[in-house]
């Protein structure tokens, strides 16, 4: 797409009007809860629909973030914010460093909290984040466009080409009503909205399912999981303390002072203190082993022992 994207969308997807709702005004609460749960279940329907584009993203990005590469979420508004979410709750949930999953948001931080809607109009601007970002070909770009013409994104997505980072992007139109130059092309068909363009409904929802599978899925091909365990968890607060001593109580059959002996002697570090367990090692060794396995904990532990399977 041009940098002079028409402004008129009437013919969108995401901007018709829903002939279910079209009495929405009329409508007791409940009726509402009632429509409201109705219509949703079309987020997941266009989830499977587009289940081998997001599985081919989750394959690159783990490939790319392998070599040291990057994740950006790059949107406006609703988009933007979902990608804002996503990225900062990996590096709680999956010790990553704050580098490894970035978004880009118009309007910078201000942005996330009061609506700035008219910053998603530059090409520009969004060219421009890319560039001062330092993409490169080592990296991943996601740009997030619910009705799939934010200029801002379009802008991110065609530098981020030129740098030779790989493109996805997530939008909620058919491929026939917009074009999105990018390496994946994932399309959450929801539909109209209940409320007619608000995409904060069917399609944010569906955008953030999306985005959950994403990250989560890189997490697991990149070793942070150990089957269904978050046993990469940052240990920073008492809810995730709590968390890390069940997942090593649960796995090892300790008691929980036995747990928070094992868990401080690792440095509160979950995969280093189920080493130091299960193959009697040190803190230093068992770090040693995870490294040489890049923090595959699964890899680490088959190095000459098997250990119990997770319930």
């Amino acid at each position: 797409m041009s940098r002079s994207i028409k402004m008129y969308r009437g013919h969108l997807l995401t901007e018709q009007i829903n002939p279910a709702s079209t009495n929405l005004d009329l409508l007791t609460p409940l009726e509402i809860v009632d429509l409201f749960n109705q219509e949703d279940q079309k987020t997941i329907k266009a989830i499977s629909l587009a289940r081998e584009e997001i599985a081919k993203t989750i394959e690159v990005t783990a490939d790319r973030l392998r070599r040291g590469g990057r994740l950006f979420y790059v949107g406006a508004g609703t988009s933007g914010r979902l990608g804002v979410l996503d990225a900062a709750e990996c590096p709680p949930t999956f010790c990553t460093p704050p580098t490894m999953v970035q978004a880009i948001l118009a309007g910078g931080q201000e942005a996330m909290m009061r609506s700035s809607e008219a910053v998603e109009d530059s090409w520009e601007d969004g060219a421009h984040a890319i560039i001062s970002h330092g993409v490169d070909c080592r990296d991943v770009v996601i740009g997030i466009t619910a009705g799939g013409t934010t200029p801002y994104v379009h802008g991110a997505l065609a530098m981020a080409r030129q740098k030779g980072a790989v493109t996805v992007a997530i939008s909620c139109v058919p491929k026939e009503q917009v074009s999105i130059p990018a390496d994946i092309d994932i399309r959450l068909l929801t539909g109209a909205e209940i409320l007619a363009g608000s995409t904060r409904l069917k399609a944010g929802t569906a955008t953030k399912m999306a985005l959950n599978i994403i990250s989560t899925g890189v997490m697991v091909q990149l070793g942070k999981v150990y089957g269904n365990r978050m046993v990469d968890v940052s240990v920073t607060n008492s809810k995730l303390l709590d968390r890390a001593l069940r997942i090593i109580e649960d796995l090892t059959g300790l008691s929980r002072p036995e747990a928070e002996r094992l868990l401080y002697a690792s440095n509160k570090q979950v995969k280093v203190a189920l080493l130091m367990h299960w193959q009697n090692k040190t803190r230093e060794e068992a770090e040693d082993l995870l490294r040489q396995y890049n923090g595959h904990l699964r890899k680490a532990l088959n190095h000459h022992y098997s250990p119990p399977r997770p319930n």
